[in-house]
């Protein structure tokens, strides 16, 4: 039940269109913005090698599914702005980079063979590290 001693936040008041008509302050509202998808050429850059192509052209598909499932969706309920732009990304890259690490340890294993033995894949603190 609301509290009607105590007002909402005006973020949540702008996201719910203001149903009250009560007066927001314009410094607490960030415009809308349309955010378009940034080219993922750009971060998961073309390789020489193989399987590091391989891998990346992967990291930009998995990043662009995530872009098109995740913006559609924030853009409605949270009021994206311009000023997120760089986060939905960082977002998309760790989500395309947790794919990539996971990838890895379903291929080779948590324990993997190294010069002094058997050893943790670093893949698994890397997906721990993107993670947190």
């Amino acid at each position: 039940m609301a509290d009607r001693y105590r007002p909402k936040p005006a973020a949540i008041r702008a996201r719910e269109g203001n149903p009250s008509k009560a007066e927001v302050r314009e410094g607490v509202i960030v415009p809308r913005a349309v955010l378009s998808e940034p080219d993922w050429r750009d971060v998961f850059k073309d390789s020489p090698a193989a399987n590091i192509q391989e891998a990346n052209i992967r990291c930009r598909e998995m990043a662009s599914a995530e872009w098109r499932r995740v913006v559609p969706i924030l853009e409605v309920a949270a009021g994206l702005g311009e000023v997120d732009h760089s986060t939905v990304k960082d977002l998309c890259v760790c989500v395309a980079r947790i794919d990539q690490a996971e990838r890895d340890l379903s291929e080779r294993g948590l324990m993997v063979t190294a010069e002094r033995g058997t050893v943790k894949n670093g893949a698994a603190t890397i997906a721990a590290q993107y993670r947190s």
